[in-house]
């Protein structure tokens, strides 16, 4: 029989109490019970290319990664996100000692705040920001402090001096993402020189999720933070192949940084997953590898089903922020007669048939983000066509 304890204190750990089950969780739930299209979650209905595919099943048939891969990933995988990031952005990195192989872009964040954040100590982070983020700065034991991106002109905007007001003494770390989830906003050039100079003027780390970089449309440019002056040996850049190369499920990711910095994160890694994802790695070594029309046609399949989403989106009566990268489309629904997106976004799949994400989860400012839904359009052009046709005869609130 199992013994309960009789201490009045709860199992789960105080830092860990305010965040319970995942947005992403409750509302891919309730799509399944009532049989709506799930434009909630951030992952596509269809495979990456057959390729990269076949490359995986090579490798494990091969023998390839099937034991345990080394501890900073395996050398081919090292060796490719090296060049890549020579390749597309001019950054030099020693495969050996400044990149390391994480399971996927969430592991990355926690072995990165945890390694570089003391109990105390404040990173401040964008906001809205990933859900991940507020849980991870809590098991590190530091405080975070959100700058929030409010909307002007169409799109999302970083107040520049709200970031400089936010720096204290106490502040350890920057936590930037760009191209931005959930709100779709790239930060320019003139933005991130901004963060960088105030990094150096402060002395701050800086860590940066970059997972998005190659889902940018029309005339946006992605920016990496540590191609800026003063920042390649403060930033940590993390990036994934889940996104780019549509294979979420194999959760392959990676940090670049200094050695020092590197090591840190590694230092942590070691005793969250230690290895993960022997063959997959492989894999997309290969992945990174494939010519310019690959991540050319990416962009262009998802520019266009951005804009089937969001024109439908519009007519609907939805305000719609059109983004400019990753999957994601915020809009308002204040048009809508409706005001609280948690109430909106748990109603909609009786209403019209379609789940969406509340941008609130994403917000410590609750009422910044409360009439804020996000929508994916990573799905097929007749899954998103389907989706429009539903919402389109959404009663009004």
């Amino acid at each position: 029989m199992t013994r309960m304890t009789s201490s009045a204190r709860p199992f789960l750990n105080r830092r860990l109490a305010e965040f319970g089950t995942t947005i992403f969780a409750e509302m891919s739930a309730l799509a399944a019970r009532t049989g709506s299209i799930n434009l909630g979650q951030g992952f596509p209905d269809t495979d990456g290319p057959e390729e990269i595919r076949e490359a995986a099943v090579r490798a494990l048939r091969d023998g390839r990664g099937n034991q345990y891969p080394p501890g900073p990933g395996v050398p081919e995988l090292r060796t490719a996100v090296a060049a890549h990031q020579q390749r597309r952005y001019g950054l030099t990195y020693d495969p050996d000692t400044e990149v390391l192989v994480t399971a996927g872009a969430t592991e990355a964040i926690a072995a990165s705040l945890l390694a570089l954040v003391e109990p105390g100590d404040e990173v401040v982070a964008l906001e809205p920001y990933y859900d991940s983020y507020a849980a991870c700065i809590a098991m590190a034991g530091g405080r975070r402090v959100p700058v929030t991106l409010r909307p002007h002109g169409g799109a999302f905007r970083l107040d520049l001096d709200e970031l400089r007001a936010a720096v204290t003494d106490r502040t350890r770390l920057l936590l930037i993402n760009t191209p931005h989830n959930p709100t779709g906003t790239v930060l320019t050039r003139e933005e991130l020189t901004a963060v960088a100079e105030l990094a150096v003027e402060r002395d701050l780390l800086v860590v940066t999720d970059e997972v998005y970089e190659h889902l940018v449309f029309d005339d946006a440019a992605h920016v990496p933070l540590a191609t800026l002056p003063g920042m390649r040996e403060r930033t940590v850049t993390i990036s994934s192949s889940g996104k780019t190369f549509s294979f979420t499920g194999w959760k392959v990711g990676w940090v670049t940084a200094a050695p020092a910095l590197v090591a840190a994160v590694r230092s942590a890694k070691q005793f969250l997953t230690y290895v993960s994802a022997g063959p997959f790695q492989y894999a997309v070594a290969e992945a990174l590898n494939l010519p310019d029309s690959y991540f050319t046609a990416l962009r262009e399949d998802l520019r266009a089903k951005r804009d089937l989403l969001a024109a439908g989106l519009a007519e609907a009566g939805f305000e719609v922020f059109r983004p400019a990268g990753t999957y994601f489309v915020t809009t308002d629904i204040r048009p809508l007669g409706e005001s609280d997106g948690f109430a909106f976004c748990r109603s909609l799949p009786e209403r019209a048939g379609v789940v969406a994400i509340p941008n609130a989860v994403f917000y410590d400012h609750r009422e910044e983000g409360a009439p804020f839904v996000r929508f994916a359009f990573c799905k097929r052009p007749d899954t998103l066509r389907e989706a429009v046709k539903r919402l389109a005869d959404l009663p009004r609130g």
